[in-house]
């Protein structure tokens, strides 16, 4: 099996088809990019006990003594947290394994992640069953965000080593399918509820242990998919040109150099505040629209809590649809966005994203209270194009400023930007909410705040990515 696994194992050999690749990489990404999707498990699980409706704990109960409860139901911030676990763990584990990753080759990394991501689903369905949120967080939270680490750097390096001469498509084609994986899955999610929900159970724990047996078998195929380039492959016809603003190089820079640069740095804020904006937001897509809109998505002038059980029943499916909808455009946004690039250039792709995002998260607040749902579904499908833009184009900024020898390492160490964005990012959304409804501020309004905020955190952004040069001429290899 370890040699099964093998680095040299997985080397092309003469005549390979590189388009062979993509959809190795599109495998696991679909997989681990159910993460998106997981806000289509919060409301469910907010009344595990109470089935109908949440049974809330008592009100002088501690926050050790709530974790370890199994009589009274979670709040949706507890649960947010595992959603925060998924990107620490993602960015942390991506930057302690990134040299591992390209020294080991992308099949034995993507195995890993296999068996954190499966392994993860199932051990969040025991904690569903014995009602210990503990058990979600550390199985899905850590076990399952060391599997999105892995999985999610594993093709980066290679496609962009099979496509050096359009790296914003090799790495639009290697992320797209993270951006994509919710888009199947919530529906999915919402499908399997529905088949095991009976009157003592929301159906979670089944729909974790079907899932979780699912993603593994795709994953394991799409590591055995995976083939890595000779050492000295070049598309027929490839030419290697460097943009006569310095701003592309042909040359490298080692991985334990490149975090001592200032582009690395200013590139960490930019991907850190791109994230933060855009992954609250998707966390809480589901029962955001919930709440905002209420009885007005199935055409009645009601709010949530005025609707009866299958009137909430059919919002969140429409809920449930939002959220893969955006899920859609995310995945357009990565090879859209990333593909645009290699034309438009790096910095002047994310100019557009910090500056047009900033203006949309101002505008959203103003169509749900207008009560446009097609606007304010519009809003967000743009944003999230951008979002998931940023997430694809940042490889290929990276191989263009540091070369592509180290580039998947290079990232791993970036992604520790993503792991802040993970606690930042929900955590704004979520507690800024849960404070709006503790002063008694309407559900639908409760959000408001939290959009000009992350408006003023994109306009940082446009900051740092307007102060990225070209990488200094000491700190490349001889």
């Amino acid at each position: 099996m370890t040699g099964l696994l093998s680095r040299e194992r997985t080397i092309a050999k003469p005549g390979f088809n590189r388009w062979l690749v993509p959809p190795a990489a599109l495998a696991i990404h679909l997989s681990i990019g159910m993460a998106y999707g997981f806000s289509v498990f919060w409301l469910p699980l907010s009344r595990s006990i109470g089935i109908t409706s949440p049974v809330e704990c008592p009100a002088d109960m501690n926050m050790l003594a709530r974790i370890f409860a199994t009589d009274c139901d979670w709040k949706i911030s507890m649960l947010g947290w595992m959603y925060t676990l998924f990107f620490v763990f993602l960015g942390s584990s991506a930057a302690v394994f990134g040299g591992w990753l390209e020294r080991v080759g992308p099949r034995k990394a993507a195995v890993a992640a296999a068996f954190c991501w499966g392994g993860g689903f199932f051990i969040s369905a025991l904690g569903v069953h014995l009602h210990q949120i503990w058990l979600l967080w550390i199985g899905s939270g850590v076990i399952g965000g060391c599997g999105l680490g892995l999985g999610y750097i594993s093709p980066v390096s290679t496609l962009i080593k099979w496509f050096p001469d359009r790296r914003g498509l090799a790495t639009g084609m290697a992320i797209m399918g993270f951006g994509g994986g919710a888009m199947i899955g919530a529906p999915l999610a919402d499908i399997l509820m529905r088949h095991f929900a009976t009157p003592q159970s929301v159906g979670v724990w089944q729909t974790f242990v079907t899932m979780g047996a699912i993603y593994f078998v795709a994953m394991m195929l799409g590591a055995f998919g995976y083939r890595i380039p000779p050492a000295d492959y070049k598309p027929a016809g490839f030419v290697p040109k460097t943009a006569q603003n310095g701003m592309i190089t042909t040359r490298n820079v080692d991985v334990k150099v490149a975090w001592k640069t200032p582009q690395f740095w200013l590139l960490w804020v930019v991907l850190c505040l791109n994230v933060s904006a855009g992954i609250g937001v998707i966390g809480m897509a589901s029962p955001m629209l919930q709440e905002i809109f209420g009885g007005k998505l199935i055409g009645l002038q009601k709010t949530l809590a005025e609707l009866s059980t299958d009137e909430k029943a059919e919002v969140a499916s429409i809920a449930a649809g939002f959220a893969a909808l955006l899920s859609f455009f995310n995945i357009l946004g990565r090879i859209g966005w990333a593909s645009a690039s290699d034309f438009l250039g790096r910095k002047r792709t994310y100019f557009i994203f910090f500056a047009l995002g900033a203006v949309l998260y101002w505008a959203s607040p103003l169509a749900g209270k207008a009560g446009s749902v097609p606007l304010f579904v519009a809003i967000f499908c743009v944003i999230l194009t951008m979002y998931g833009g940023g997430f694809a184009t940042v490889p290929a900024y990276l191989a263009d400023l540091f070369g592509t020898k180290y580039v998947g390492a290079i990232h791993g160490r970036l992604l520790t930007a993503w792991s802040t964005a993970g606690v930042l990012g929900p955590v704004l959304v979520n507690y800024i909410r849960e404070y709006q409804l503790d002063r008694g501020i309407p559900p639908a309004q409760a959000y408001n705040v939290t959009m000009y905020i992350l408006a003023g955190l994109l306009l940082v952004g446009l900051v740092a990515n307007l102060m990225v040069r070209p990488v200094a001429e000491r700190y490349y290899m001889d």
